[in-house]
């Protein structure tokens, strides 16, 4: 399985951005994907997993009611729709995945980013006036 993150760029504080993350090699339906960041000097975090079915999901709190996941798996693509950006939300956009073997809760997943195998290249997001 391959994931290829695209969609960031510069967007001003309280704008928006819609990342894209396009999953290869398999067909996504079924393969739990998540979101994570990291900002210079800053642990990479969870931001916001979906079920592989699309049932669950999970925000993490500085991004609650901001932010939203969903799938497309007829296109193979997640995305991550962001709303009312603000500076802190400047970082690497990463999406991963883990196998469709593995059963764990959305929010296990976005919170233990070392236990998930498959990454793909990340993508900038900077907010700045």
């Amino acid at each position: 399985v391959q994931l290829q993150a695209s969609g960031g760029g510069l967007a001003q504080p309280g704008g928006s951005l819609r990342l894209s993350c396009a999953v290869s090699g398999v067909f996504s339906y079924g393969w739990q994907i998540g979101w994570f960041r990291q900002a210079p000097g800053k642990e990479r975090e969870g931001v916001s997993c979906i079920s592989g079915y699309g049932g669950d999901k999970y925000y993490a709190d500085s991004v609650k009611g901001r932010f939203t996941i969903s799938r497309d798996d007829a296109k193979n693509l997640i995305y991550l729709q962001m709303n009312r950006l603000t500076a802190e939300d400047s970082a690497v956009y990463y999406c991963a995945t883990i196998p469709r073997t593995v059963v764990r809760p959305v929010s296990g997943m976005c919170n233990d980013h070392r236990a998930i195998p498959y990454w793909g290249a990340g993508t900038q997001v900077t907010v700045s006036s």
